[in-house]
């Protein structure tokens, strides 16, 4: 079932209330960022930061191609 979330006024800006039960699914506390990420049907809101995912894979697979390089250059 889809979560009900409400926008409301905080400050100068507004703001998206998160139900209890889905900041307890997520781990989420206060400070923590979300990331929208556009959707056909609108917007997706998604914990992790889908660049920094993928920047993270892009330096695993050339730290294992230039192992024993980074290794020597580390001396």
């Amino acid at each position: 079932m889809p979560a009900v979330m409400k926008i409301r006024k905080v400050g100068g800006s507004l703001g998206i209330i998160i139900p209890k039960d889905e900041i307890e699914r997520m781990h989420l506390k206060e400070g923590d960022e979300l990331f929208g990420l556009p959707d056909d049907d609108g917007l997706r809101l998604q914990v992790r930061d889908p660049s920094f995912e993928r920047k993270l894979k892009a330096f695993e697979n050339t730290r294992r191609q230039f192992r024993n390089a980074l290794h020597e250059l580390a001396k």
